[in-house]
């Protein structure tokens, strides 16, 4: 059975760091085997990175097939993405996890939302709201303990010309998560507006995905409940695009040059206030997968400290997915980098090697 040595700083959590582990049988060890080793990793190693708001099987159109879902994956596992929570995608995605060459993947099924009120092809939609709970329900069963709620999104038919609106209402919020609680899932919420968040707070939301339109009150509560938020800074960098297209909606296009210009300060007055900040692509749709290393440097840009955007995309996501890190008999499933990223983000675009389930595959 092949060895591999790994030399340098082997980072495992906030607190424990080490200058040597070995892999064999696949997995992480810190006990030195017999023998010599077959290869030596040097560097900076870390667990292998996260990816919390990513989709696998989703294009500008909708669904993809099988084998560019199988691509989009191999790009974010070449970038150092060894675990993806999927955030909603219309391809059934469960075969991923029968590929030992692709990233772990945590399955939210469907996004749900209602006609007309999201992206066309992109979720499950539901002609009456009021079946909200039932649907969640079965998309629990259809995932790995996560469901994704479409939060809000443009009415177009509001006498106002088109605004940011809810989808949903606070009882049938309330009915979905705690039906989704009671079949041990998880649930995170697409949400631009401000006149979302409350009935989501209220609920017992789990997660937010953006959250662009948190006002300071609510920017409070969010850290005070402790619910994490994926910033994709990524996409809050298309809403000045986004604006220029939807000139027929100007209350709509206004709101979205606003939050597109405080995007920074609104992921700065999170963090400051406590609340945990995920880092997630949003890739897929209209963003290419394999980007982690920009979303990281946008957080930074943010004013975000780099030690904390790498432990975010790293062993604090894999704890909080309840994937392993690198504890002792864990998966080998790890990232090198020749400079510590933690000191230098810009690290993060050129890892040294990519090992997945002990197998170095870059």
């Amino acid at each position: 059975m092949s060895v591999l040595h790994l030399v340098g700083r082997v980072v495992v959590d906030d607190e424990h760091e080490v200058g040597e582990a070995w892999v064999e049988g696949g997995r992480i060890t810190y006990t030195r085997p017999a023998g010599e080793p077959a290869a030596t990793v040097r560097g900076v190693v870390l667990p292998g990175l996260v990816d919390v708001h990513c989709h696998v099987g989703l294009a500008a159109g909708g669904a993809t097939d099988r084998a560019t879902a199988r691509a989009q994956a191999l790009a974010d596992r070449d970038s150092g993405v060894l675990a993806i929570r999927d955030a909603g995608s219309p391809l059934d995605t469960s075969w991923v996890a029968d590929e030992p060459d692709l990233p772990r993947l945590v399955r939210a099924g469907h996004h749900l939302a209602r006609p007309k009120r999201y992206l066309r092809s992109y979720a499950r939609e539901l002609d009456d709201p009021d079946e909200l709970p039932v649907a969640v329900a079965q998309e629990a069963a259809r995932g790995d303990g996560w469901v994704k709620l479409v939060g809000d999104w443009i009415d177009r038919e509001l006498v106002s010309g088109g605004d940011l609106r809810p989808l949903w209402s606070a009882r049938q919020l309330a009915d979905a998560i705690a039906a989704a609680h009671a079949a041990g899932a998880r649930v995170t919420a697409h949400t631009f507006a401000t006149e979302t968040l409350d009935d989501l707070l209220a609920a017992g939301i789990d997660c937010l995905e953006h959250a662009t339109g948190a006002d300071a009150t609510q920017v409070e509560a969010i850290a005070a409940a402790g619910i994490p938020v994926t910033a994709t800074l990524l996409q809050v960098a298309q809403f000045g695009a986004i604006a220029d297209a939807g000139t027929r909606f100007p209350a709509f296009a206004a709101r979205m040059r606003q939050m597109h210009a405080r995007r920074y300060q609104q992921v700065r007055d999170l963090h400051d206030a406590g609340a945990p900040i995920l880092v997630g692509t949003d890739a897929g749709g209209t963003i290419a997968h394999g980007r982690i290393a920009d979303e990281a440097a946008e957080l930074v840009a943010a004013g975000l400290p780099a030690a904390e955007v790498v432990a975010a995309a790293s062993w604090r996501a894999r704890q909080w997915l309840g994937v392993p890190g690198l504890s002792e008999g864990a998966s080998a499933d790890f990232v090198a980098y020749d400079v510590d990223p933690r000191v230098d983000i810009r690290a993060l675009a050129a890892p040294a090697a990519v090992v997945l389930r002990g197998v170095r595959v870059r």
